[in-house]
């Protein structure tokens, strides 16, 4: 009877124990924990695909809790998570997302803070009743998640890629890209030809620009040259004025005076003519002279009818095109004159010019002055012959005029020998032409020192 007894017992005992075993086990799997607190909050995803209870929760990486409850409404799925333990502190910025741990892996929830608290230990605990639920989660707080790309999402994404690229649609759009892109290239090595023609031929046009450019340069230095020069001749006639007007100050002054004497005349001698002026005779005068205003006026308002006609205005309109025409042809010429006169090889030429002109007039002017002493030298000479023939008479003066006009004579020709010589020389280097003229001897001194009575007088007949 005992040993029945003890029998019953024990088997009691063993089923109470295993009722205790069974209550903490389903407790510790509902995550009851008697010694370890912990708070909830209610998470809001547009859908719970994935997710089950028990589903851990992670914070900054660490596993800090797990799904509790998920229920579903009309508009979302609310997801239930509690926190363990109750001390740790979970800002209210945060972002929740529901995330897959690998391609076939559970689904968890993560929570990243987007803000720092400032000081953790002043925001209170998530079970008390002071939380501030605007800066942390608090328990019973109402959160919105978002789900991350799944599985599924994601092989359904792969299936509209792959039926996209397999389309007819597709390939034909991308052999059109292809022809496309083969004509561009095609194109693009076209422009690259063009591209190096155009570089050559700006490379050429640049050198050319800069060498007009330094010629351009050259002509505007040796201007501002000329010009300095200019402004330095007009400060010397500057001072040379001052000093011409200081040094006949006086002179000026006494013109001046006299200048006032004579408009005091005029103005006496127009006082005393003023009567006169007034008579008849002047406004017969200023009558002629109105009816010729009137006249010239009739001219006028004629002359403004016969030019207002279309025809006058056509004839004005094309010879104001002409005078523009002519005036661009000047502009031309203009141009073309100032390339010319650019040109260093044309300066050159122009400066030989000159040389060899100024060489040709010095060689003409002493070649007239070598003239001018042959001819006295030659009526020096006849004069002389005619002083030692010495005739008397009307026959003596008759040859002595006959003498004359022959050696008059002979110097006009040779003075238009001498024309016709210059004219007919080239503008060329002249050699030195005064070894080749003829020598010259110089009269003595006894020949140009004649006594006066020698020498005949054309006014008058020479007396026996």
């Amino acid at each position: 009877m005992r040993a029945r007894t003890i029998r019953e017992g024990s088997v009691g005992l063993l089923i109470l124990l295993g009722l205790v075993v069974f209550g903490g086990l389903f407790l510790w799997l509902r995550g009851f924990s008697p010694g370890r607190r912990s708070y909830q909050a209610t998470i809001r995803f547009p859908n719970a695909e994935g997710m089950q209870v028990g589903a851990p929760v992670r914070y900054r990486g660490v596993v800090t809790g797990k799904i509790s409850a998920i229920r579903v409404s009309a508009n979302y799925a609310e997801v239930d998570i509690r926190v363990q333990p109750a001390t740790v502190i979970i800002p209210r910025n945060v972002t929740i997302e529901a995330k897959q741990s690998g391609l076939v892996g559970e689904t968890f929830i993560d929570i990243t803070p987007n803000a720092q608290l400032a000081d953790a230990s002043a925001t209170g605990n998530p079970l008390s009743r002071d939380c501030n639920d605007q800066l942390i989660i608090c328990d019973g707080s109402y959160l919105q998640g978002t789900n991350s790309v799944t599985l599924t999402e994601l092989i359904g994404s792969v299936i509209r890629f792959t039926n996209l690229f397999s389309s007819p649609e597709f390939f034909g759009n991308v052999q059109t890209l292809t022809r496309n892109f083969a004509a561009a290239a095609e194109g693009v090595d076209t422009l690259a030809g063009e591209v190096t023609v155009l570089s050559k031929t700006v490379r050429s046009e640049l050198g050319t620009l800069s060498n007009s450019a330094q010629r351009s340069a050259d002509s505007v230095g040796q201007a501002a040259q000329q010009i300095g020069t200019t402004a330095g001749q007009f400060g010397l006639t500057a001072q040379e004025l001052q000093g011409l007007i200081a040094e006949n100050r006086t002179s000026l002054v006494s013109t001046l005076d006299s200048l006032n004497q004579t408009v005091g005349s005029v103005q006496s001698i127009v006082s005393t003519l003023a009567p006169t002026i007034e008579e008849g005779e002047f406004l017969a005068n200023l009558e002629t002279l109105s009816a010729n205003a009137a006249e010239a006026s009739a001219n006028l308002r004629n002359l403004s009818e016969a030019v207002g006609t279309p025809e006058n205005l056509l004839l004005l309109q094309q010879t104001l095109d002409s005078a523009r025409a002519t005036f661009q042809n000047a502009q031309k010429i203009t141009s073309d004159l100032d390339e010319l006169t650019g040109d260093p090889n044309f300066r050159q030429n122009i400066l030989r010019l000159v040389n060899g002109l100024s060489g040709l007039v010095s060689s003409t002017q002493e070649l007239q002055q070598q003239t001018q002493v042959a001819q006295m030298l030659n009526s020096t000479a006849i004069a002389l012959e005619a002083t030692e023939a010495a005739p008397t008479g009307p026959e003596a003066s008759k040859t002595k005029r006959n003498q004359t006009e022959q050696s008059d004579t002979s110097a006009q020709d040779e003075k238009q020998d001498d024309k016709s010589e210059v004219e007919t020389v080239q503008p060329t280097p002249l050699p030195d032409t005064r070894s080749q003229l003829p020598a010259v001897s110089a009269p003595s001194a006894q020949d140009l020192l004649l006594p006066s009575q020698t020498w005949p007088n054309p006014n008058r007949p020479m007396q026996e």
